[in-house]
Order: structure tokens, then sequence, then C-alpha cells
């Protein structure tokens, strides 16, 4: 009789199976007890009976561990059909281990290697301990095939073809086709350019012109969290940007060589949640040329592009440039609270603005003064006689902070004409010296659009402090929190308002800028306006009045807030939404098939009753998270087309209510490093604190399956969604540098032009991408050296060519890699 005899080899691979077998069984029973998945426990049986048999060297583990294989084969095809990534977080380690027991130190010690000598005068054992082998060899061979099928699958893609554009772009606001005069190109903000010199044929030509460095680098380490999220203007032959740090600095838009530099002199000690500036603003100068180009001084003529160009010496403007009165303007909004006017020509302060020094105070009236607490990220609104301002406020460190209040100022002085507070609506009247605004009302701190015809300007709002408990709102701050409000523009009173969350509490505020286009609905061109939210809905409105243009449904939603709030008992859905399904256990996800079924059990304890599950403080499961499916980068809206390209962006959250004992201490957290939440979410004044972070496994993994970022295009008519794809890998976010395409979140807004192209850098991998518009194809790609979480703009040099100018600089919140670049690329000369 054959007996089988322990052995080192077979013994340590016995051990290592047991001990997953352990946590497999140990596992599953608390997933089965939290009403979950079986299939844990019964693998984990399965690999103790492997472990077993091989221990004692029986062939039968080979036989046992083969139909661990099919098994969970059958399962994970079962949930989740053939995706790629799903099938490889269950079964990957199971395919690894079965390959190491089919190898000669193995299947020796097993007898297997000398069949059928081993085993003479056995009857029948030689075939049967060959079937043996054969059976995980088969098993495996399956599981391969499976794996072959769903890496050419894509259960994600949505494929279809745009219509192609049959006419050119409509030019209502004057700015040159080569030009970039706003953050989102002109006023309305649709980030799309009429140039098409560069086109879906050629793009893979494009080649770096030039590179300028800011020298504005901040490392990890800087107690300060930067983001460089600038688009420059192109005004002129001249670029217009600022820096994290606050610099603002002109180049040559054709060579890339700096012609001024200004430091606004950032005063006192800061609290700040971002250091950053999204863009400057421009005031064109009273005289125009015939083709209503702005006039500018002459400059430098074209030089040959240089690879790389910095002068971060200069801290203030150009020698021998004293401040003057300025026909032309560029607004500066800064980390310390004021609104800088400067020249274009020279970087030099406009004398003739703000009393003569050439700024606002943003503090002027307001309560609750802490420096850092409230100012500008975004470029402010520049009409003909106005400039319009909102700010930020810090996010959940207290119910006292300064005021939202929007501010309307004499473009040319820098006097206050209006200011509409959200706390205190209805009085827009310059308040008088010695009033303060509301504390803590709702504020603005993205982009807004405005539309002078309609003498209407569009602003999305935010909440008013704290962002997950709302027991101690206003009445005003229910009405608008997490919102775009239409304020006329002579007398700042409230036109209309549209609510795209009522009650918000998971930080669903308004982050994009309200994008106008006109629309043909119906049989009739009707001026509209398109607005992205952080929960995928994107509500396409009549700018006129904000009645919806694409139906918008009320929907019932999960109830029961924490002690002392409420919630609502219906959300608004927008006919084009890119809101993700619910979440599932087998949307879990992980490396292996342990760290998935710890995010499995880890999804059960917290509450998730679906989309707008309330913050509890039990803790619960956000998604979408408060990251955004879109934020603050927004959409681009071709309007010829008429069709949006967006980029969805995908990670759940937690949120977990911690009860305040007081309003002066710390709150107390064991987990924490330092044994408190982070200042940040402290919210004094409220009876709770809140902690949050993405939800992610132990190895720092998201916990749900992948894709988590695509490209899209809809049709702004009907809401349909034309086609959708994964977009970005994974090489910048993982220990070892894979370009695996899995879909990666995306923070930086795309842009558009009439040749058909779209071009996007947010992914949190470093590249610069271009689409074909027509069917999300990515045609090109260009490798940054940091994070690209930016907007592009396109515009045309001196020298008649079109450039693509990209930013990387990185973000602080997202971890990518930090820089100071600006690159602009061309088509060969």
């Amino acid at each position: 009789m054959f007996v089988a005899r322990h052995n080192i080899v077979t013994s340590i691979a016995a051990i290592a199976l047991a001990a997953i077998a352990v946590a497999l069984f140990a596992g599953g029973i608390m997933l089965i007890a939290a009403g979950g998945s079986w299939y844990y426990a019964i693998a984990g049986a399965g690999f103790g009976l492997t472990a077993w048999l091989l221990y004692n060297r029986r062939p039968a583990a080979l036989l046992a561990y083969a139909l661990i294989v099919v098994g969970t084969l059958v399962w994970a095809l079962w949930e989740v059909g053939f995706d790629w990534w799903p099938l490889a977080a269950r079964g990957g380690l199971i395919f690894v281990i079965g390959a190491v027991l089919l190898t000669p130190p193995i299947t020796r010690r097993l007898g297997l290697q000398t069949l059928p000598q081993a085993l003479d005068g056995i009857p029948g054992h030689s075939y049967a301990f060959r079937g043996i082998g054969l059976a995980l060899s088969a098993s495996l061979a399956l599981a391969t095939a499976v794996a072959v099928v769903s890496w050419f699958t894509d259960l994600h893609r949505i494929s279809g073809e745009a219509v192609s554009a049959e006419a050119p772009a409509p030019n209502e606001l004057n700015v040159p086709d080569g030009e970039w005069h706003s953050y989102g190109r002109t006023a309305y903000g649709q980030r799309y350019s009429p140039m098409a010199q560069i086109t879906p044929q050629n793009v893979s030509d494009l080649e770096v012109a030039w590179h300028y460095r800011t020298g504005d680098v901040s490392e990890p380490t800087d107690p300060e969290e930067t983001t460089f999220q600038v688009t420059p203007l192109k005004i002129g032959d001249r670029l217009f940007l600022c820096t994290p740090h606050q610099s603002v600095i002109a180049l040559n838009a054709t060579t890339g060589e700096q012609i001024w530099r200004y430091d606004p002199q950032i005063q006192g000690e800061l609290t700040l949640q971002h250091l950053t500036c999204r863009g400057l603003s421009y005031q064109p100068p009273a005289e125009t040329t015939a083709d209503n180009a702005p006039v500018q001084p002459a400059t430098e003529p074209a030089q040959a592009a240089v690879a790389v160009r910095s002068d971060p010496g200069q801290p203030i403007a150009a020698e021998g440039h004293e401040s003057g009165p300025c026909n032309a303007k560029l607004f500066m909004p800064t980390a310390d609270g004021r609104l800088i006017a400067i020249n274009p020509d020279n970087g030099a302060v406009c004398s003739d603005f703000g009393g003569g020094d050439g700024q606002i105070d943003l503090w002027n009236n307001m309560p609750n003064v802490n420096p850092g607490s409230y100012y500008s990220t975004s470029p402010v609104v520049v009409t003909q006689d106005l400039i319009i301002v909102g700010g930020t406020v810090l996010d959940n460190v207290s119910t006292a902070e300064a005021s939202g209040v929007i501010r309307a100022f004499d473009i040319q002085t820098g006097d206050l004409v209006w200011n509409w507070d959200s706390g205190n609506p209805d009085e827009t009247t310059p308040l008088p010296a010695g009033q303060t605004y509301m504390a803590n009302s709702p504020n603005s701190w993205s982009i807004s659009s405005v539309d002078e015809a309609l003498g209407l300007v569009y602003i999305p709002m935010g909440n008013q402090p704290p962002d997950q408990w709302g027991g101690n709102r206003t009445q005003e701050a229910g009405t608008y929190s997490s919102s775009v409000v239409a304020l006329d523009l002579a007398t700042g009173q409230v036109r209309w308002v549209f609510q795209t969350v009522h009650h918000d509490l998971w930080d669903y505020d308004v982050p994009s800028q309200p994008t106008l286009v006109d629309l043909q609905i119906r049989g009739e061109m009707v001026p509209a306006l398109v607005q992205p939210t952080k929960q995928g809905e994107i509500f396409v409105l009549d700018r006129r009045t904000g009645e919806p243009l694409l139906p918008v449904t009320e929907v019932a939603v999960p109830q029961g807030a924490a002690e002392g709030d409420q919630t609502a008992p219906t959300q608004p859905v927008s006919a084009l939404s890119f809101d993700p399904p619910a979440l599932r256990e087998k949307d879990m996800w992980g490396a292996t098939m342990l760290d998935q079924m710890a995010c499995r059990i880890a999804f059960h304890k917290y509450r998730y009753e679906g989309r707008f599950t309330p913050p509890s403080e039990e803790g619960s499961l956000i998604y979408p998270g408060n990251f955004g499916v879109f934020n603050w980068g927004g959409v681009a809206v071709d309007p010829v087309r008429q069709l949006v390209f967006t980029t969805p962006s995908y990670l759940a959250f937690t949120s977990q209510l911690v009860r305040r004992a007081d309003n002066t201490n710390l709150v107390v957290n064991d987990e924490a490093p330092d044994g408190a939440l982070p200042a940040l979410n402290e919210n004094f004044g409220a009876p709770f604190a809140v902690e949050m972070g993405p939800f992610v496994s132990a190895l720092g993994l998201p916990c749900e399956a992948p894709p988590w970022g695509y490209v899209a295009a809809a049709d702004l008519r009907t809401g349909n969604i034309i086609w959708q794809h994964k977009n970005g890998t994974v090489r910048d976010a993982s220990p070892i540098p894979l370009p695996f395409a899995m879909g990666v979140p995306n923070l930086g807004g795309p842009i558009m032009t009439a040749s058909g192209l779209a071009f996007l850098s947010g992914t949190i991998d470093y590249y610069i991408r271009a689409y074909d518009v027509s069917t999300g194809e990515e045609l090109w790609k260009d490798r940054l050296p940091a994070g690209g979480q930016s907007t592009p703009m396109t515009y045309e040099g001196a020298d008649g060519r079109q450039y693509l100018l990209v930013v990387a600089g990185g973000h602080g919140s997202l971890g990518t890699r930090r820089g100071d670049s600006v690159i602009a690329y061309a088509l060969p000369q």
C-alpha cells in the first residue's frame, strides 16, 4: 500500500494554505452573520481540506483544489460576468496558488513525477493520479480562457457616434477665435474653441513647442496644501496666469518667454484649506480694433521655441513700471482676501482702482474675521460695468465663519454697487460701514457665468457649514444652499433659483461653472444653462427662468437623519444623469480575495441605503462621495453639435458623525494618530464633529470595483448618453508603475475644439490626452512631469500655429506629484 510521508516543501505549502483557510473561514462567518455571501466560508473549508491533504502528501489535494478553482470561477461569473478586474480580485490569488501546486517541487512529493513507475504494482492508481493532475491543469486552463475573454470584454462601455458639425460656432461675445479671454474661454463657460488647425487626423503629430517653469513648487512636507489649477488667459500675443502662491505671470504666447511677473505679497498667517488660484479675469480696453480684438502694445517678435524657461526671481512688476491708470485690467483674487487690478501691459497695479492702491479689501463688512478663512479661489466675473466676486469659507471647522456674500463692484473704481447675501437675500443695497454681513451664510467658491444680454449672473452655491449636519440651518440657507442662483446684474436681486440638492448633508455643493449655450429644443432655439453636479446630475435649464428643459423628477430618498437634524423626503434627478447604480456587496473589490472579503465585511458595517444615505453616528457609506462625479473642472459644451463632453468620476466615501462633549475641546478619536479628528472636521458650534474619508481597504485601494473614471458624451437636447469609455491608468497611483487602463478619477476640466477634438489632463495619471468627440476614441497622449489637475486651453500664436496649453503642477488632496510646468504643444512648423 502507498504511504505518504511528510516533507518540508509540502508542509510549508500546507501551512500557508491553512493560514489562508483560517482567514477565509473566519471572515466568511463574519460575512454570513452580516447577511453576505457564503462563498468565503465555503472556500475557507476547501482551502483547509486542501491543506490537510497536502500536508499528508495526498495527491487528492490537487483534486480538492481543482474544485475550489471551478467553484470560484462559477461563482465569480455569476456575480460579475466577464468583467476582468472584478474577476481578477476573486480568482487571481487562487490561480497563482493552483499554478504553484502544479510545479515540480510539489508534484514530485505527491508522487506524480514518475508515473506510472512510482506506482508499479498498484493497479489503476497511475491513471487515477494522472487524472488528478489533469483536473487541476484543466481547471486552470478554463480560468485562463475566461480571463482572456474578459480582458477583451468591456461591460462598462457605451458605444455610439455623435453627429458631425455642420455650421461654424456662434460668436455672440466677440472673442477672437485664437484667444481665450475667460476661465471657460468666454463668459458663457463653454470651454469650446472655434479653432480647427489641430484635427483628429493630425493630432498625433503634436510636439512640445515650449516648456516654462514658474519656480513655484511646493514639497509634500510643506504646511499648506497647494493645488496648481490655473487655466491661463490668452489675450493679444500674451498669456496670463497665476500660481498657487499667488504670483501673476505674463508670457509670450508663441515662445513661452516671461514678460513680467508680479507678487501680491500675501500677508499674515493664513488658515487655508487649499492654497490655489484657478485663474485671472480680464477687462478689455475701452478702444478696440475694427475686428474687435483688444489693442495691445507691441511685443517682441516670435522667437525660436525654447525647451525650458524660468525666471522666478522677479518678485514684483518689471523694473521701471510704477502703478498708474489702466485702460485694460487683469483681476487677481488673493488668499489673504483682496482683489487686485493689474495692468496687463507691464504688471503694475492700477492706481485708478480701489481708492488709489489698485485693490479691494474683501474683508470689508465681514463677520468672524480670521485670515485665510475667507478668500476667492476662482476668477471673478467681469462685465462691461461690474466685477462680481464670491468666495470660499472653511468647511466643517465651525458654525461661526465669514459670510458667503456675493458682491458687485464698479469695474472702473472698485466701489461697491450691490451685495447679495444668501442669509439676507432681499436687501442688496451696499451695506453701510460698521455693519456686517450674515455669518455662516451659504457661499460660492466656484466659477460663475454671466449673460449680459439677459442681465443675469449665474452663481453656483455651496452649503451653510457644517456640511454633514444641518439641524441649525436657517430658512434662507435651506432655500439657497446647493443651488444655482440667477441674480439681476443691475440690482443683485434674485431672479430665479434652482436647487440641485434639498437640505444637503453630503457636501454636494454645486462645484462647477454653469455653462451657457443656446439649444435647439422642440423646434426653437432656447437660451439654456447646463449645470453639472457632484452627485452626477447634469441639469439643463432655461437660463431666463430656471425652468428645466430636460425633465427633472423628484424621487424618494432614505430618511432618518442624526439627532436634531432632518432629511428632505425627495431629491431632484435629471433626465441627463451620470449617477452610478447603488453599490452592492458584489461591487466590492481588492487586490486579492482576502482584502475584497474585508471590504465586503466593511460594506455591511456601514449604513447604506443607496444614494443620499444620511450621515450617521454608526458611520454611513456615501456614494457618489463628496469628491464628486463632477467637480470644479466642469464640462465642455459644443454649441454646434449641441453635446456635452464629460469626465464622470466615482469614488465612495464614508461619513461618521462623532458626538461632541462641548464646544471648545477637540473630539477624541483613538484611531487617529494624535488622538483627535482632523482640525477641518471639528464643527465647533454643532453637536457633532465628522470623520470622513475615501472607502478604501487596508491596502489603500478603493473598496469599490473599477472603473473609477470615464469620458463620456451626451446630447443636451435629449439627455441621451452617446458614448462612454473608461479613461486613464493606475500607472501613477500604484506602488508598481503598471499602465493598466482601469479608468481612474479626474480632477480638472476638459476642452473641445471645432475640429471635433477634446483634450483632458486631469486624470490621476500624468498625461494630456486627445479624444475624437464623435466616438470617444483616444487619439493621442503625452507624458506630463507632474499631475495635470487643471483645465487645458488652446489658442493661436503669432506664428499662425494653434497651440495646446496644459499646466502640470499636481494637487495636494489627490497626492499627485507637485510641479510648476506650463507646457505648450503645436504641430511641427
